[in-house]
């Protein structure tokens, strides 16, 4: 299955992590914090989901790559 298109907007794509990094930190088990890599993997990545994990600042996670 191949990743999903980008997001429409850094606004959207920002909200959308704020989401995830909102289930992550719920997360109070190993199979939560699989289960919500899971849904999001496709979407996002597992760089930008890796870095939500161990604690990035989002702002660092959304600086362009250049």
């Amino acid at each position: 299955m191949a990743r999903q298109p980008e997001f429409a907007s850094p606004e959207e794509e920002r909200a959308y992590l704020e989401g995830v990094k909102a289930q992550l930190d719920r997360a109070q088990t190993r199979d939560e914090v699989v289960a919500t890599w899971r849904e999001h993997y496709l979407r996002i990545g597992h760089r930008k989901l890796g870095r939500l994990l161990i604690g990035r600042p989002l702002d660092e996670i959304l600086k362009s790559r250049g």
